[in-house]
């Protein structure tokens, strides 16, 4: 056991010392918007009763990758299928690139590989949240402290 700071603990995901999954490597660059403990304790406080909601990332498989799809996002379908019933499997020829360069409206994660992730977020978040630093696996540049 070893503590990280948001940043460490990405670039040690990057050099494949540890290894996380996308909602975690979402949810830490979420964290290196705040430079210190005391900044994102401030930050939980004021936002408490703004309320939540609950998120079903869809996978879409793309020739080269895979873009896990969140709610906002023009790919995101309207009704995705919360339980796995429905069975529904969203998958394109197209590459990863094409598929960025296409689209204009963006909440998702892009896997490459099992240690090349990137966020790409440019909707506004929901009840004053904090949407991610928009990052990659490959490029850790950030100043937090936390």
């Amino acid at each position: 056991l070893q503590w990280s700071s948001p940043p460490e603990a990405i670039e040690r995901f990057k050099s494949q010392e540890i290894w996380f999954g996308p909602p975690q490597f979402y949810e830490l660059c979420r964290l290196c918007n705040f430079s210190s403990l005391h900044e994102l304790h401030k930050f939980s406080s004021d936002r408490a009763l703004e309320g939540c909601e609950r998120w079903m990332p869809v996978m879409l498989t793309a020739s080269d990758g895979y873009i896990q799809l969140l709610p906002g996002d023009e790919l995101y379908p309207e009704d995705p299928d919360y339980t796995g019933e429905k069975k529904i499997i969203m998958s394109t020829d197209k590459k990863v690139e094409e598929l960025m360069k296409e689209g204009s409206v963006f909440h998702r994660i892009v896997i490459k590989n099992i240690n090349d992730l990137a966020v790409y977020v440019n909707i506004q978040a929901k009840y004053k949240h904090m949407n991610p630093l928009m990052m990659n696996s490959d490029c850790p540049d950030y100043n937090s402290r936390l």
